[in-house]
């Protein structure tokens, strides 16, 4: 048994949550902004299902060993995007079911030697295929809540908010960093040090999460020393995956 399984579960209930949701909208409500600057829902619910193509094209690239990148280009990335954003939504629904079919079959399918191929997104570094999987759940939690439609990061799951920050803290990006360093409260109480110049910040794991992502303005966080406001966060996905990663799955991951 390897992680594997557990990201399988973890991609279907997902995408589960994401088209119910979707599915709720009214038909007006695709053409409203979503929380990222510059896109409305529609665009947000186009780049999910582009996502599913790019990542099965790394899934086919690491079964094959025929380089097939992830978008021919940021270009191509966008112009995806932007051609299926308006959209009404029974096909946004149709198009999200049809890549989320696709990506089970493949990841079912997917020989065990090929979990370790390496292959990349538009930026580097490498990583083992297997880590694709962890992306996948990545763009459906954060790209859902950017929906503005009801689910926030106060709904992800426990398992996707520690193997987050825990990719967050492996990929740190310490010359741009704005704090010093983090305690996450809870039991255990966890503080990361070393992180840069600046306060130090203190909060629940989401709510870290939460700001770390953009995906809040710092609610639930708090400054270590006095006299210091919320920083804005220092940049995020810098690298889609951070150094190190085994290159066989792992029994759990982190």
């Amino acid at each position: 048994m390897t992680v594997i399984t557990a990201l399988h579960a973890e991609i279907t209930a997902a995408t589960n949550r994401l088209l119910a949701t979707a599915a709720g909208l009214p038909a007006a409500g695709l053409a409203a902004p979503s929380r990222l600057p510059g896109w409305t829902r529609g665009h947000v619910l186009s780049h999910l299902a582009r996502n599913a193509d790019g990542l099965l094209n790394l899934l086919a690239w690491a079964r094959t060993g025929v380089e097939s990148p992830q978008y021919p280009s940021l270009a191509a990335r966008a112009a995806g995007i932007e051609e299926g954003a308006r959209r009404p939504l029974h096909e946004h629904l149709a198009d999200l079911e049809d890549g989320a079919v696709r990506l089970a079959r493949a990841i079912r399918e997917q020989p065990e030697a090929s979990w370790r191929a390496m292959v990349r997104a538009l930026r580097p570094p490498e990583h083992p295929a297997w880590y694709v999987l962890v992306r996948r759940v990545r763009e459906l939690e954060v790209h859902h809540a950017d929906l503005g439609a009801g689910y926030g990061p106060a709904d992800w799951p426990a398992a996707f908010v520690r193997r987050e920050l825990h990719d967050c803290r492996a990929a740190w990006p310490y010359e741009e960093s704005t704090i010093s360093e983090v305690t996450l409260l809870g039991e255990p109480e966890t503080t990361w040090t070393g992180l840069g110049e600046g306060p130090g910040v203190a909060g629940r794991p989401v709510d870290v999460l939460a700001w770390l992502t953009g995906r809040s303005r710092g609610e639930g966080i708090k400054v270590v020393r006095r006299g210091h406001a919320v920083p804005a966060p220092p940049p995020w996905l810098i690298r889609p995956a951070p150094p190190g990663l085994p290159a066989a799955p792992p029994e759990n991951y982190p």
